[in-house]
């Protein structure tokens, strides 16, 4: 499960021009994301690739507390993702989109109580998650709302990505495609779209300890 990550930087405009085309957005998004925050994302217009803020955490048109309801959809199990209500329509109707990050966070269990972690490439090029997405129009206020969820998988094994949750806990992890493969998943049918959505390989990802730091009032 990821629900924290640090959005890709302006810095790395190129990279997002080179391997996709498009510009990123030119309004402002936070250091760092948690559900129901704004951060760069690609997507198919026209079946041409287009980066825009979209709000981590999938709303579908049906949901009742629209401004809520991605605090808790934020990420999207492969095994279900065909036939959860939330994502259904998305995977169904092939809305595959990915999400531009520098780096994402997990919890690290192992010294008996949660200590952030941080995921990033061993290049320390950016990372680009499969996700769905979906544009609804809010019809209480007009909004159009722009969303998605990062799919994730078992991670049972992984060199990086088992050490991450609780002891108890199934270890998960999203899926962090290499560049070459980037466009492959933006077109991808039903057939070849699961044969992509595998584990990072060995030695493509590297953690390391970034705890939360907290202001110290004087």
């Amino acid at each position: 499960m990821c629900s924290n990550f640090q959005p890709i930087k302006n810095h790395h405009a190129d990279w997002v021009k080179n391997h996709f085309g498009c510009e990123l957005p030119s309004e402002q998004w936070r250091e760092e994301a948690y559900p129901t925050y704004p951060a760069p994302f690609i997507y198919l217009e026209d079946g041409k690739p287009r980066c825009e803020l979209a709000q981590f955490g999938l709303v579908p048109h049906w949901a009742t507390d629209k401004k809520k309801y991605g605090l808790k959809t934020y990420n999207a199990r492969l095994e279900t993702v065909h036939e959860k209500p939330t994502y259904r329509s998305a995977w169904r109707e092939r809305r595959f989109g990915l999400i531009l990050m520098e780096s994402f966070y997990e919890p690290n269990w192992e010294t008996g109580k949660a200590v952030r972690w941080r995921i990033r490439r061993t290049d320390d090029e950016p990372t680009a998650a499969a996700s769905i997405w979906e544009r609804i129009i809010d019809k209480e206020t007009g909004e159009v709302i722009f969303s998605f969820s990062m799919l994730t998988i078992n991670a049972d094994g992984h060199e990086v990505m088992q050490h991450f949750h609780k002891p108890e806990d199934e270890k998960r992890s999203i899926v962090v495609l290499k560049n070459e493969s980037f466009l492959s998943w933006l077109h991808a049918d039903h057939n070849v779209a699961p044969q992509m959505l595998n584990l990072a390989p060995k030695g493509f990802l590297v953690s390391e300890m970034a705890p939360v730091l907290r202001k110290v009032i004087k």
